[in-house]
């Protein structure tokens, strides 16, 4: 990475069905010096799920004791278990000269937002924060997507829709709104954003 770029901590969100994860792993295959944010969880790992790849999973008590010392940026309890974002991670990364992604929801992202505005102008965080949220072409074609998938029941399928319509409401909270309608096209234009946001142009 030559020295005229600047250190992105960019905050992603997007409603169910939108290819998040899918931008996010072509970013991460392009751009390295990007870095995924691994966050924290009490709950169990699920299925091939991996302590340090997939989550940070921590014991109940040790996740309270780190609420204690203020090392997250944000974090909830959903459902009796807790998640998080560490901030160190981020403040590594970003001390080094690389950037970091992460990939949260629209309360997460919500809380990193008002966290990073609290911080001293001269802060890395604030300095390097983008935040950007993926939307769907239509209504109708996330459904068409979803139910595409083939693996969410019709109830399961209805709750998506009903929480994506909630998350495009607050879209307006974002810097920035990429329209998945192509993922290439989408692609192109979160590179163009990342290009033009760390200086690359």
């Amino acid at each position: 990475m030559n020295n005229r770029t600047k250190p992105l901590f960019l905050v992603m969100s997007a409603p169910s069905g939108c290819g998040k994860s899918t931008l996010i792993d072509m970013l991460l295959q392009e751009y390295h010096d990007l870095v995924y944010s691994i966050s924290c969880t009490t709950r169990a790992p699920r299925g091939e799920e991996e302590d340090g790849l997939d989550y940070h999973f921590l014991a109940k008590q040790r996740f309270e004791e780190l609420i204690g010392e203020n090392a997250f940026i944000e974090y909830a309890k959903v459902h009796d278990n807790y998640y998080g974002t560490l901030k160190a991670p981020i403040e590594e990364v970003l001390a080094e000269g690389n950037s970091m992604v992460l990939d949260i929801d629209v309360q997460g992202a919500a809380k990193v937002r008002e966290y990073v505005r609290s911080l001293p102008n001269n802060d890395p965080l604030k300095i390097g924060y983008v935040d950007i949220f993926i939307l769907p072409p239509s209504m109708e074609e996330l459904r068409r997507r979803l139910e595409g998938r083939g693996t969410d029941s019709r109830e399961v399928i209805e709750r998506r829709m009903a929480n994506a319509e909630g998350e495009i409401a607050r879209a307006d909270e974002y810097m920035f709104k990429v329209t998945n309608d192509d993922l290439g096209v989408a692609y192109k234009r979160l590179c163009d954003l990342i290009d033009a946001m760390s200086g690359r142009m």
